[in-house]
C-alpha cells in the first residue's frame, strides 16, 4: 500500500512539473521547432536592427540600409537558401528599446544590429559566438587636444559627457566618470553633435562609431580611440534553439575562414570611414 501511494505520488509531481512530456520530447520534436524551420517555410529571413549605428547598420543617401551587420545578414540569405538568397533577406528597422521585445515575441528571427553581449540581456535571449569586438571610446573637440588626455581627466564636476540612451556608452561614463555629468540622447548623432558643436566635453561610445564621428566631423573633433571597456558584440535569438545557435556559429566560422568577414571589415571599417572623411 505504501508502495503504491508513494508510486502516485511521484507520478502527481511528474505530472505537475511537466517532466513528463518533457521526457516526451525527442530530437525531432525539438528540430522542427526551431527558427530555421519557420524561416525555411516562411521563405524569409527576418532580420532586425536599428540602423543608426555606423558602420554596422545606417541609411544611405537614398534612404537604403546598409553595413557590415547587412551585408552579413545577406551571407547569411545566400548560406540558407542557396544562390539569391540575399533577395530573401528582410530588414526590419526597429527601435533599440524595442528589439529585445520584439525578437521575443517572434517579429523577426535574429537581431544583428551590433548588441554588446551582457549578462542581464543573456537572461532574456540568446547570444552566438561574437562576431566583432570593441571598447568604449571618446570623442572630444579638437580645442580640448593636451586638456583631456583619457577618461580621468573628465572625472570632474562641470564636465559634460554624451552617449545614447540605453547603450553601454552611458553605463561606462556612469562608471568612470561619476562625477562629470550625463546627457542622453534617443540618438547616436545627437549626441556627437553637442561635441562637434562645443556643447559637450565628451562623447562616448562604441570605438568604430567614434571613428565614424571624428572623421564625419574631423574639422571640429578628435578622438581617444583607447579602448575603456572588452565588449563582444553578438547576434541574438530566442532562447531553447539549439539548432538555430548551431548553424549560426558554424556560419560565422565559414565566414571568417574564406575570408569574407575580413573582406566585410575592410569595406566598413576601413574603405567606408575614409571616403567619409574625404567627403567633408
Amino acid at each position: 500500500m505504501k508502495k503504491l501511494l508513494f508510486v502516485l505520488l511521484i507520478s502527481i509531481l511528474i505530472g505537475s512539473f511537466g517532466v513528463g512530456s518533457a521526457m516526451a520530447l525527442t530530437p525531432e520534436d525539438i528540430a522542427k521547432a526551431s527558427a530555421l524551420e519557420e524561416i525555411l517555410k516562411r521563405g524569409k529571413l527576418l532580420v532586425g536592427l536599428e540602423a543608426g549605428y555606423q558602420p554596422f547598420e545606417m541609411q544611405d543617401e537614398k534612404g537604403n540600409i546598409v553595413g557590415f551587420d547587412v551585408d552579413m545578414a545577406y551571407e547569411m540569405g545566400k548560406a540558407i537558401f542557396g544562390k539569391g538568397g540575399e533577395k530573401k533577406v528582410v530588414i526590419m528597422n526597429t527601435a533599440w528599446d524595442g528589439i529585445i521585445p520584439s525578437l521575443m515575441t517572434h517579429k523577426f528571427d535574429i537581431i544583428m544590429a551590433g548588441m554588446t553581449v551582457l549578462q542581464s540581456r543573456n537572461l532574456k535571449i540568446n547570444f552566438c559566438e561574437p562576431y566583432y569586438y570593441i571598447g568604449q571610446s571618446l570623442l572630444i573637440n579638437k580645442k580640448d587636444k593636451g586638456k583631456y588626455k583619457s577618461y580621468k581627466d573628465l572625472n570632474k564636476k562641470g564636465i559634460i559627457i554624451t552617449s545614447k540612451l540605453g547603450v553601454t556608452g552611458g553605463f561606462t561614463a556612469e562608471k568612470l566618470m561619476p562625477k562629470a555629468e550625463l546627457k542622453l540622447f534617443k540618438t547616436e548623432a545627437e549626441g556627437a553633435l553637442q561635441v562637434a558643436n562645443g556643447l559637450a566635453d565628451a562623447y562616448i561610445y562604441d570605438e568604430p562609431q567614434v571613428r565614424v564621428f571624428a572623421a564625419k566631423y574631423k574639422d571640429t573633433t578628435m578622438g581617444l580611440f583607447e579602448p575603456l571597456t572588452y565588449e563582444p558584440l553578438a547576434w541574438a535569438i530566442r532562447k531553447g534553439d539549439p539548432d538555430f545557435l548551431n548553424f549560426l556559429n558554424n556560419f560565422l566560422h565559414q565566414l571568417r575562414g574564406d575570408g569574407r568577414w575580413e573582406q566585410l571589415k575592410q569595406k566598413w571599417f576601413v574603405d567606408y570611414i575614409e571616403e567619409m572623411a574625404k567627403k567633408q
